[in-house]
């Protein structure tokens, strides 16, 4: 009868817009290596976190999860400050 809750998915990124009410945009940056020539490169994607009380400022390093839609591009929530902007 009681059903396990779902795995959230749990992102680390840093933040590069606060210009939104409400609103943050986190980069997050992934490390993959080629399967045939076994080089390294970078990948990134933005994601629209939520950020009800405007705590983050530009360039920290915040922690994200997945939650439900909010509104049409913004389904993640930011959890917590890992690092204070670099100057």
């Amino acid at each position: 009868m009681n059903q396990p809750r779902s795995k959230k998915r749990i992102l680390e990124g840093r933040v590069v817009s606060t210009k939104m009410a409400k609103t943050v945009v986190v980069r997050v940056d992934q490390t993959k290596t080629h399967r045939l020539y076994a080089k390294r490169y970078q990948i990134s994607k933005k994601y629209l976190a939520h950020d009800p009380d405007k705590q983050c400022q530009l360039g920290e390093t915040v922690q994200i999860v997945e939650t439900r839609p909010i509104s049409k591009m913004k389904s993640w929530k930011v959890v917590k400050k890992l690092t204070k902007p670099k100057p």
